[in-house]
């Protein structure tokens, strides 16, 4: 992994994050609606617009169609498991949880990453990171002030599950980044698959919508579609173990919209938070560039 890729992984990364906080600000908006519905708008939409942006690939290369490297298709069908249990897993979560509950419990999904990573690819994680993220997730709880209200235990448990299918996901996005699988096809297979999971489901408890909450969950869905591709490619660029404690930046960015929108004020807990959050991924950050300065001298 070059300089260049770490640095371009971490913007990519905290991209994502944005484009999912915004994401869920739009689901939110939507209002009282089937959380399966939810899932099928969000990932048709970005459907579409991965769809779009295959079909000009094909166009621009002048070819017919586009061959998936070998070993590509399991972990394609892998991914879509993941990201689709994590999806309908935070969507209920949302509907059935306090919101801080939803969110704290979706936010696991960066460790299971770097678990899926060491299970799969065999990728390395030092000691400081591992440090790094764990101070960071401690920061995330003390932002999200969860209660874990256990008297709802399918929810919470759709919400644990959906950052073990969110973390599982993106270690399969890795390595099919390193099959050289291209980003627009994975987010095209993840989100047909997704469509086919919930089609079935929103036939039978079809809710009508106001143009209103129509737009939003169009909104959520374009959203949702630039969070997939931001952290596709980010995945691509540098390992889990390097990059993933960035994705807690989600975490400010939806208390950073939840504040203008919502008028939510966060608390001093909430403060102390992202000072922790943003002190780590700093130091990892920091950490990581002193790895890379060092490794290129002993090179030399």
């Amino acid at each position: 992994m070059t300089d260049k890729n770490y640095i371009k992984g971490i913007l990519l990364i905290t991209s994502s994050a944005f484009f999912f906080a915004l994401m869920a600000v739009f689901v939110r908006l939507s209002g009282d609606l089937p959380f399966f519905q939810k899932a099928f708008f969000r990932n048709l939409i970005s459907f579409l617009i991965a769809f779009a942006a295959v079909l000009q690939q094909v166009k621009e290369e002048g070819v017919k169609s586009i061959s998936l490297p070998k070993g590509s298709l399991k972990f394609l069908i892998m991914r879509s498991l993941g990201g689709t249990l994590g999806i309908l897993g935070n969507f209920y979560a949302i509907d059935h949880l306090i919101l801080a509950d939803a969110s704290i419990l979706n936010k696991m999904a960066p460790f299971w990453t770097l678990f899926f990573c060491i299970l799969l690819l065999r990728e390395k994680i030092k000691l400081i990171p591992l440090i790094a993220i764990i101070t960071a997730f401690s920061g995330a709880i003390l932002v999200a002030k969860p209660s874990f209200d256990f008297s709802k235990t399918l929810p919470s448990l759709s919400g644990f599950l959906s950052g073990i299918g969110a973390g599982f996901a993106y270690a399969c996005v890795r390595k099919l980044g390193i099959l050289k699988c291209p980003g627009k096809v994975i987010v095209l297979f993840f989100s047909a698959f997704s469509i086919l999971v919930t089609l079935p489901f929103v036939i039978i408890n079809f809710e009508p919508m106001s143009q209103k909450q129509l737009l939003f969950l169009i909104l959520a869905g374009v959203s949702a579609a630039g969070g997939q591709f931001t952290i596709t490619s980010a995945y691509f660029h540098a390992p889990a173990s390097k990059i993933s404690i960035f994705d807690f930046c989600q975490i400010i960015f939806s208390a950073s919209l939840g504040f203008f929108i919502f008028g939510q004020k966060p608390d001093l807990l909430s403060f102390c938070g992202y000072i922790i959050i943003v002190s780590m991924a700093l130091l990892n950050f920091l950490y990581q560039r002193r790895q890379y300065v060092e490794s290129r001298h002993a090179n030399a």
